[in-house]
């Protein structure tokens, strides 16, 4: 279809987020099956853990899956490294720190990089120490996110005019509108975490799934702005304790605590909304069934086709 599905070798123009500590191989596996790119997110996991993530994703797929790797939330970056090599990962994205030094490795082990970036200077750095691929994140998308807020609809065409290597966006789409959207301001594909949850394959609590379900366009909330760490959050009661907190001054090593990876955990797989915390985007408001990957990816293929066609038709030449 296009350059980033030559590169990563998939059939469609869409990439799973990198979803840290509830990453899973029956997921992974499912939306690359389906012609997408799935992710493995190694978060804090151990390097234990995150090989029997691997192990098990190539049990279920002999199509391309990445290993997301958040550079400096790691604590085995060189095994993780390591890891990639030893499974034969074919793609690996690098997030939260500087990928420059790690990049010369991987290319010389025929491992294609992405990198997720918010702004154009992080971008053009990513592109001249030779980044294959860009994913561009804008504040619409759960979890982490830059402190810059810029929206993805901003970022996107910046980023295009500024480098010439595929740029993915992120943030703010779970359907084919979003997709047609995105790939009109001229990104080469996207990539959707949120979205991705409420599908059958994924082994979350339905608590999150019905959540993501019943959400409304005013369903999310960020936390952490008041001590530099800005994070998107479905409204739950933890989210709410999480804003009382902030309200009393919490220190940013008691913020970190509460919103670390176990927290994540507690929320997203025990399905307890009152003592841990579960992410979700902006486009949590568009999410009112819950299909299975392989029906939700063919479903955004057929709409941009359908949304392109209906286009050319208004708006061609005559």
């Amino acid at each position: 279809m296009n350059n980033l599905t030559d590169l990563l070798h998939i059939k469609y123009p869409i990439i799973q987020g990198g979803m840290g500590n509830i990453s899973n191989a029956p997921l992974t596996g499912a939306i690359s099956e389906a012609g997408a790119l799935g992710t493995i997110g190694v978060g804090t996991m151990s390097v234990e853990e995150v090989e029997e993530l691997i192990v098990d994703t190539k049990k279920r797929t002999k199509k391309p899956f990445a290993l997301n790797i958040p550079i400096s939330i790691t604590p085995h970056l060189q095994e993780l490294m390591e890891l990639v090599v030893t499974h034969e990962v074919p793609v690996v994205s690098l997030s939260a720190g500087n990928p420059a030094p790690l990049m010369p490795y991987f290319h010389e082990q025929g491992v294609k990089v992405i990198c997720v970036v918010a702004s154009k200077k992080q971008a053009k750095k990513a592109e001249d120490a030779g980044a294959d691929i860009l994913v561009a994140e804008g504040y619409e998308a759960a979890g982490i996110n830059s402190n810059l807020e810029t929206t993805t609809l901003a970022l996107i065409p910046q980023l295009v005019d500024a480098v010439n290597i595929p740029v993915v966006a992120a943030g703010g789409i779970g359907d084919g509108r979003g997709l047609a959207a995105m790939l009109a301001l001229g990104a080469s594909g996207v990539q959707m975490g949120t979205r991705f949850i409420a599908t059958k394959e994924a082994p979350f609590h339905e608590n999150y799934k019905t959540t993501l379900v019943e959400a409304n366009d005013d369903s999310t909330v960020i936390v952490g702005r008041s001590v530099g760490r800005v994070r998107r959050v479905m409204k739950t009661p933890y989210a709410a304790q999480l804003i009382q907190k902030e309200k009393e001054g919490v220190p940013l090593e008691q913020f970190s605590e509460m919103t670390s990876e176990d927290y994540h955990r507690i929320g997203a797989l025990e399905g307890k909304l009152d003592q841990g915390f579960i992410n979700g985007g902006q486009v949590s408001g568009l999410v009112s069934h819950v299909p299975t990957v392989k029906e939700l990816v063919e479903n955004m293929m057929v709409d941009v086709n359908k949304i392109f066609s209906k286009l050319s038709k208004s708006y061609g030449s005559k």
